[in-house]
């Protein structure tokens, strides 16, 4: 699990005759009031901005690569920028990380407090963008031990073989029929069908709960992805209305209640009927299922209500499924670009195996060059360039300036794992740079931060890893993997997206032909 998908602000302005009347309205309207006086404070750098739009014109359709520009201009460790009328503190070096995420962690430990996020998370009960304080410190210990603990992740190991294996049939069904594979899908309904029996013991990809199921997503998709001017302009906070952005909202929120309320009474249902054998038939305790035990024995110190099980879930789904897809899409695209990396690895994972259709955490451990490139590719391409937002609780001084409270916070991941002052050639594909370095995502290493850090780092490194590394040694030990007939390398477009995890623009294909020994 990577972080959470909703984890960030995503800046996706278009420029529609409501918004360029209501600004131009503002402008003239508020041009000539003067700001609050600063000549005191020592502010970090930043860009001119305009009246009440503040920096927002200086941000493109892929938002972490604005922040990487305009920190390389004004400020490349910390950089001070307005989104709209709200003060947003740009993180862009390790060293400012470790400032944001260790030295002042618990100052910054608290996320924004946004409409949206309240009506998706059932009023912040969901951790990602809970509050900082008690109810936010029980609910990741529940989320932690019954679902993302080593112990809890290692119980999920036959579900995770069982659909990797489904996969591989797939990959090989399109081989037969001469057919490249779609990695990009095969990837996302891959990662959604483990988290989803880790989750709730079962899949949602079929018949018309699957379609309902996937329509669901996609409009999730679309609000979690769509910029809102209450949050960042509340001056212009009707353009929502105007633009049914808040009543879609409202609906997605709606919806997503009613499906994990269902979700919630059919494992009810089921444990009821069948009493001796509450854990289902793979024996394997779910995390829905722990959850209403957890709620049954009532030990916590918090209550778990309704709201408070739906949202654990929605954290649990959310965080295991989008950002671990983008991570093996990446993977692949890089090791298809890199053919003599791709023959290596590969050489690597067939040797440990040596000829053995079963992977055990053993076999992983001795894969070193495997982990390698997982990093490598995860520094190049990390499914969440921009960590969730932190807020600042009190005013504080971070090396020399002076942050106010409220101000929010970005880490610019994407910035610090290309930063040249730490990294050689931060351009280039290469996993070498791992294999004897003290650098990976254990360690608390400010150079290397997928998972974020401090008290508000992504718990969930151990389920993400498990998923990542036995889908990629699999498909690398069964299949000899090549792009697409008549396609070169500097034919595959690269282009990314911005919206929940760091995805392809365009899908990947490639073939993969049955490895015989």
């Amino acid at each position: 699990m990577w972080s959470r998908f909703f984890s960030f602000d995503v800046f996706n302005i278009y420029t529609s005759p409501l918004f360029l009347l209501g600004a131009a309205f503002l402008l003239l309207t508020r041009f000539y009031k003067s700001s609050p006086a600063t000549t005191m404070k020592k502010l970090p750098p930043s860009p001119p901005r305009l009246p009440v739009i503040g920096n927002l014109h200086q941000l493109g359709e892929l938002v972490h690569h604005s922040f990487f520009s305009l920190a390389r201009r004004y400020g490349d460790s910390l950089m001070l920028l307005y989104i709209g009328s709200v003060p947003s503190l740009v993180v862009s070096s390790a060293e400012a990380a470790r400032e944001i995420m260790k030295t002042h962690d618990i100052t910054f430990a608290s996320r924004p407090n946004r409409r949206m996020f309240r009506a998706i998370s059932f009023d912040h009960k969901e951790i990602t963008m809970a509050p900082y304080g008690e109810y936010w410190r029980q609910a990741k210990s529940i989320l932690t031990l019954q679902l993302l603990s080593n112990k809890k992740v290692q119980t999920f190991d036959g579900l995770r073989e069982k659909v990797i294996g489904e996969y591989v049939d797939k990959i090989t069904r399109c081989f037969l029929s001469n057919q490249p594979v779609d990695l990009s899908d095969l990837f996302s309904s891959l990662s959604n069908d483990i988290t989803c029996m880790a989750t709730f013991g079962r899949t949602y990809n079929e018949g018309e709960i699957g379609r309902k199921f996937k329509k669901l997503l996609q409009e999730f998709l679309v609000v979690l992805g769509s910029f809102y001017f209450e949050d960042s302009i509340p001056q212009l906070a009707v353009l929502d209305r105007i633009r049914g952005l808040s009543a879609k909202v409202d609906k997605v929120a709606v919806d997503f209640n009613e499906f994990l309320q269902g979700v919630v009474d059919e494992t009810i249902s089921n444990s009821s009927n069948n009493p001796n054998n509450p854990v289902g038939e793979d024996g394997v305790e779910t995390f829905i299922q722990a959850l209403l035990k957890v709620q049954k024995e009532d030990i916590v110190g918090i209550t778990i209500d309704a709201d408070v099980i739906k949202a654990l879930l929605l954290d649990a789904y959310a965080g295991g499924s989008d950002t671990s897809s983008s991570v093996l899409e990446w993977l692949m695209t890089e090791l298809l670009l890199h053919p003599d990396i791709l023959k290596k690895v590969q050489n690597e994972v067939r040797n440990v195996l040596n000829g053995k259709k079963d992977i055990t955490d053993d076999d992983l451990e001795r894969m070193t060059y495997l982990k390698a490139v997982i990093m490598e590719s995860t520094r190049l391409h990390p499914p969440l360039p921009i960590l969730p937002p932190r807020v600042a609780r009190q005013d504080v001084k971070v090396m020399g300036y002076d942050i106010a409270e409220g101000t929010r916070v970005y880490v610019s991941v994407y910035a610090i794992m290309r930063d040249p002052k730490v990294w050689d050639k931060p351009d280039t594909f290469l996993p070498e740079r791992f294999l004897d370095s003290s650098i990976d995502f254990v360690k608390h290493n400010f150079e290397l931060l997928p998972f974020g850090a401090g008290r508000r780092g992504c718990p969930g490194r151990v389920f993400a890893m498990a998923i990542t590394e036995k889908v990629l040694a699999t498909i690398l030990d069964r299949f000899d993997w090549s792009l697409p007939h008549g396609v070169k390398k500097e034919d595959v477009d690269m282009k990314e997206t911005f919206g929940l995890a760091n995805h392809r623009k365009v899908p990947l294909l490639a073939v993969g032909k049955p490895f015989s020994p």
